[in-house]
């Protein structure tokens, strides 16, 4: 080697090259998901950025290595780990590729990526919450992660603040341990660098949306649920400090529309100076950004949240409805959810002009098709909601219910790609698997029928929304459902598919059959979508025209009262809506 080439091998190794992917995963006909824009932006790849950048800052690795960080999410980016690979090569090895956030479904897609960069000798690491939920809930670690470890990945389970300089270092020195477990060592967030995500990164989701945590864990106990096992039952939270600088940070680059992912806002004990801050940096600022937030369903209890909430920018919300019947509430332990609360609390939503969500689980122990399909007659006829997402009861690894099902030896898939709440993977006391899966189908389209979303459009403007804005969401979910064939959380604009990445196991299809193929499903699609929205657009031109429009009324939208609990069907069928409707009227009374 000449003395000029060692020179420049010398000062390629002096930038550690670190690549940050948050991976997607498989559709059914093992294509990876992904999109020229995606839907949701990852809240755990903008952490990792932030905690890399603060690690650069402070030259963990010494003051002569520079970083170079490069932050990627599948679901609007194309993988392709032999140019990773090459890269870290031509740089001498130094650097490490770290797949951040991978959930359950995700993880057999994070393999077969880190299985083609392992192959080039790449050294990579794996966290998120597949790894921290099975450390965290199973007795022995599942075989896909020792699968992982025997092809020399290193595993990190718990969170990264105050954790990535050790990792950062170790790959440095060649020296990634198997396993970083960190699961009883919750770190604090307070005063935690900023999360944060280039523009260009974000530009690739639809609207610029980015996202941020203002707070993690959750105190509630319900059962399907990996959050309260991963991030713990006792919540940690930002200050309102740190939430403005994440703000002003992404208002300084362009970006003016945010979704802050904590499971549950409202429990956020620094929720009412957060909201207070965010209407200062508005009124400072005069930009009118917007927020969405995820709450629980007795939100409106708390004094004055909503109404600071939609003062601070929140414009659209995310609701754990999860289900109608009592029954099945009790079985979840969602014991906070109270039906008799429902209409309250979507009702002072509605007063603040903010777009309601509901996450609705399909499979709880009393569930049939008919009784499915019954209640979500009763939702869009007796309450004021918008948007409707349905869910299966998946026993995720890191939840309780995948605990109690293993323990007990009952089957469930082995094919983690399949946990992404939209596939049964476990069996029920009363319906098939076919039965489980028809009424999933089912339930999307009896929700959104063309009658039930012009009455949602005009519930919207009736309550001062914009029928237009409300119709792109409709179409939105319509679309992604009855077209794309994909959960609206999972959606974006254009689809993207490579013939090559493919599932492995899966043939890869002729490209004489392929192109042709995929070009006449985007052009059917567009035409799809298109018809859709010509219809809709009838439908919000006429609304906009009707003199009468805005004095709308149905009996969603009609205000609380007593009687109620007695005249509604959701309260009158079964004994155990009749129960939850006695309850609330001894709560009144005692409160009167």
């Amino acid at each position: 080697m000449t003395a000029s080439a060692v020179t420049s091998a010398v000062f390629a190794r002096r930038r550690f090259k670190l690549f940050l992917i948050k991976p997607s995963h498989y559709d059914d006909e093992g294509y990876v998901i992904q999109w020229m824009r995606s839907a949701i932006p990852s809240n755990t790849l903008a952490v990792l950025y932030g905690l890399a950048r603060d690690c650069a800052d402070r030259k963990v690795l010494g003051e002569d290595i520079e970083f170079d960080i490069v932050a990627l999410d599948e679901t609007n980016t194309r993988i392709r780990p032999e140019r990773i690979a090459n890269e870290l090569a031509a740089n001498g090895g130094f650097g490490v590729v770290a797949f951040v956030g991978v959930q359950s479904n995700q993880f057999p897609h994070a393999m077969d990526l880190a299985r083609r960069l392992r192959a080039k000798d790449v050294k990579v690491a794996i966290g998120g919450f597949h790894v921290s939920g099975c450390l965290a809930m199973l007795p022995q670690m599942p075989d896909d992660l020792k699968e992982a470890q025997a092809l020399g990945i290193s595993l990190f389970a718990g969170e990264a603040e105050d954790r990535l300089d050790l990792v950062l270092r170790d790959a440095a020195r060649g020296t990634l341990r198997p396993l970083y477990d960190f699961m009883k060592d919750l770190p604090s967030i307070e005063a935690a660098p900023t999360p944060f995500l280039p523009v260009e990164r974000v530009g690739r989701t639809g609207g610029r949306v980015t996202s941020f945590d203002a707070g993690r864990g959750c105190p509630f106990q319900c059962s399907f649920c990996t959050i309260i096992n991963v991030q713990g039952r006792k919540s940690r939270y930002r200050t309102p400090d740190d939430v403005e600088a994440i703000v002003r940070a992404n208002l300084s680059q362009g970006v003016r529309a945010f979704f802050i992912t904590d499971d549950n806002l409202a429990r956020n004990k620094n929720w009412e100076p957060i909201f207070d801050r965010l209407i200062e940096v508005r009124a400072d600022t005069g930009v009118n950004f917007s927020i969405v937030i995820q709450v629980d369903t007795l939100c409106h209890r708390i004094p004055n949240f909503i109404e600071k909430a939609a003062k601070a920018g929140v414009r659209r919300v995310f609701l754990g409805l999860e289900n109608i019947n009592p029954e099945n509430l009790l079985a979840a332990k969602k014991k906070q959810n109270r039906i008799a609360e429902y209409r309250t609390m979507l009702l002072a939503w509605k007063a603040v002009g903010c777009f309601t969500y509901a996450g609705y689980i399909l499979g709880f122990p009393n569930d049939t098709p008919s009784s499915i399909l019954r209640d979500i007659e009763i939702i869009q006829r007796e309450l004021p909601l918008d948007l409707l997402e349905f869910f299966c009861l998946t026993p995720l690894p890191g939840s309780e219910d995948h605990q109690k099902l293993l323990k007990a030896g009952v089957p469930m898939d082995p094919d983690m790609n399949k946990y992404d709440l939209e596939h049964v993977t476990t069996g029920h006391p009363k319906m098939s698997k076919a039965e489980w899966e028809g009424v999933y189908r089912r339930a999307w389209e009896a929700y959104y029928t063309p009658e039930h979303m012009q009455t949602i459009m005009r519930r919207a403007y009736a309550t001062g929304i914009s029928p237009g804005k409300m119709m792109f969401l409709l179409v939105w979910f319509y679309g992604c459902v009855t077209i794309e064939k994909i959960h609206p959380l999972e959606g974006g604009y254009l689809r993207r598919k490579v013939r090559r990445d493919r599932r492995p196991g899966m043939p890869i299809e002729n490209p004489f059959v392929f192109y042709p193929r995929y070009v006449a499903e985007l052009i059917a699609k567009h035409v799809k979508i298109a018809g859709i929205v010509w219809r809709m657009g009838r439908t919000r031109r006429a609304i906009k025209r009707d003199p009468k429009a805005r004095l709308y009324r149905d009996l969603a939208l009609t205000p609380v009262a007593d009687q109620d609990l007695e005249t509604l069907e959701m309260f009158q069928q079964n004994d155990a809506t009749r129960a939850a409707a006695a309850k609330a009227k001894l709560r009144a009374a005692a409160a009167a």
